[in-house]
């Protein structure tokens, strides 16, 4: 037999580190983020004459349940009353690390106008002292996984029944959908 090689336990183990390394990176599927809305407080009415738009801050939990962080980039969220737009809240640019959750506090704007073309179902709803909000977002970034970063998209679309006299969150269910793009 011809010269045998000599075993190198540095070589194995920056191998091993290399394998496990990836198969962990390989075998952690992502999971979507979840988001509750856990209060809504008035700030301020600003008159449109006519009406009256409100302000408000909208208070979100949100869990990135994930073993990398993220980074995202600016956004808007919509938000809808009766299938009419009824406002938007910015979403800053922000990052988010793993196995966490934070607040966010989005600033809200709602139009007194477009709540007046639904003028009888909101008397409606605050008769009933509940009205249903719908909103939309889509949410893009990226996570880093060991060296690269990879691009992702959320989208989230939330069902909300608060009591439109004192602003409570009565129910609410939130759906998101997470779409990681591997190669671009």
């Amino acid at each position: 037999m011809g010269r045998g090689r000599k075993f190198s336990w540095g070589s194995a183990l920056v191998g091993a580190a290399a394998a496990t390394a990836a198969a962990l990176a390989l075998s952690a599927k992502p999971r979507d983020p979840t988001f509750h809305l856990i209060s809504i407080d008035l700030t301020s009415f600003k008159l449109n004459f006519p009406v009256l738009d409100a302000e408000m801050i909208l208070t979100v939990h949100v869990t990135n349940p994930n073993i990398v962080p993220i980074n995202y980039s600016d956004t808007e969220m919509a938000i809808y009353y009766a299938g009419s737009l009824l406002g938007s809240a910015p979403v800053q640019a922000g990052s988010q690390p793993s196995r966490s959750c934070q607040l966010l506090r989005l600033p809200a704007r709602l139009s007194g106008l477009q709540l007046a073309h639904h003028a009888k179902d909101l008397l409606a709803d605050v008769g009933r002292r509940e009205m249903v909000l719908d909103s939309t977002v889509d949410i893009s970034g990226a996570a880093k996984v060991l060296w690269w970063d990879h691009k992702f998209k959320v989208h989230v679309d939330s069902h909300v029944i608060v009591d439109p006299v004192f602003l409570d969150v009565i129910d609410q269910e939130n759906q998101s959908k997470l779409e990681v793009f591997v190669h671009e």
